[in-house]
């Protein structure tokens, strides 16, 4: 994921120049496979070279939602196995920025609502033969209660210009983009700091009143942190965030620990990677 940047410019160029090819077909999406409360498709943008770039689709019924590749307090993250596609070498999910909202059980959790497009960075072993991706796919949807899902939709991507570059366009702007503590900015980090072995305070620089959220991951999956809570008692200017130091698997260690942090606001979304120390 660190690689954002250059594959976004690169991807969004390679959508501009095959569109204006012409000769869209119909097959650039495969059918809807679901059940009561939601459906997932996969989308092929239009193919030029090596790396394609596709979509995962998910569409909700009103009301329900799917989670993150961190789920937040409670919940399921989706999984996906492409290993099964023909001609694919690699296969890299951008994840678009979450939102948070109360799991039923007093805690929050993160993930999405209504429908959501993953951005996919599709590797093809070999550029001049033929590309099926197959993606299992294993994920929750929750009202008051949840419902495993297991959909197997597979599309061929063909080299021609697609329909869908433009709902793929606008999935990647939606991926936070890489950043730096400190970095210039509307929104940003400003500092990340561990207060004894116990909690970490994250300072953030939005406009006044902006409304921006701030999660964190640890540096495996098995890391559990708590969502960055707001504080009042933060300097002027500054949005100030703390959350504990728990959810670490045993024998794990926070200092030194390489953390991601997402600071997701109302225009833009930011990654960020950081040690803590």
């Amino acid at each position: 994921m660190i690689a954002i940047v250059p594959l976004r410019a690169a991807l969004l160029s390679a959508l501009l120049v095959v569109s204006t090819i012409g000769g869209a077909r119909a097959d650039d999406a495969s059918p809807w496979v679901g059940e009561a409360h939601s459906a997932v498709r996969l989308l092929a943008g239009s193919r030029s070279g090596a790396v394609l770039l596709g979509g995962i689709a998910f569409q909700l019924q009103p009301g329900w939602k799917t989670y993150w590749r961190t789920p937040g307090d409670s919940g399921v993250p989706p999984r996906f196995d492409f290993s099964k596609s023909d001609n694919v070498e690699a296969v890299t999910i951008l994840w678009p920025a979450p939102t948070a909202f109360p799991d039923g059980a007093g805690g929050t959790s993160l993930g999405y609502k209504s429908q959501v497009v993953l951005p996919l960075r599709i590797v093809a072993k070999n550029a001049d033969k033929p590309v099926t991706l197959r993606a299992a796919i294993s994920y929750a949807v929750c009202e008051k209660l949840c419902v495993p899902v297991e959909a197997n939709p597979e599309l061929a991507f063909n080299n021609v210009a697609s329909t869908q570059d433009g709902a793929l366009a606008a999935a990647i702007d939606t991926v936070p983009v890489p950043a730096n503590v400190g970095d210039p900015n509307p929104v940003t980090i400003r500092d990340v700091v561990m207060r004894g072995d116990t909690e970490v305070w994250v300072d953030v620089v939005a406009p006044p009143a902006s409304n921006v959220s701030l999660f964190v991951e640890g540096p495996t999956p098995d890391w559990a942190l708590p969502i960055p809570k707001r504080t009042p008692n933060a300097p002027e200017a500054v949005q100030r965030f703390t959350f504990p130091l728990e959810g670490l698997p045993p024998g794990a260690h926070a200092e030194g620990a390489a953390l991601k942090f997402t600071l997701v606001a109302p225009d833009k979304s930011y990654e960020f990677n950081v040690n803590l120390n």
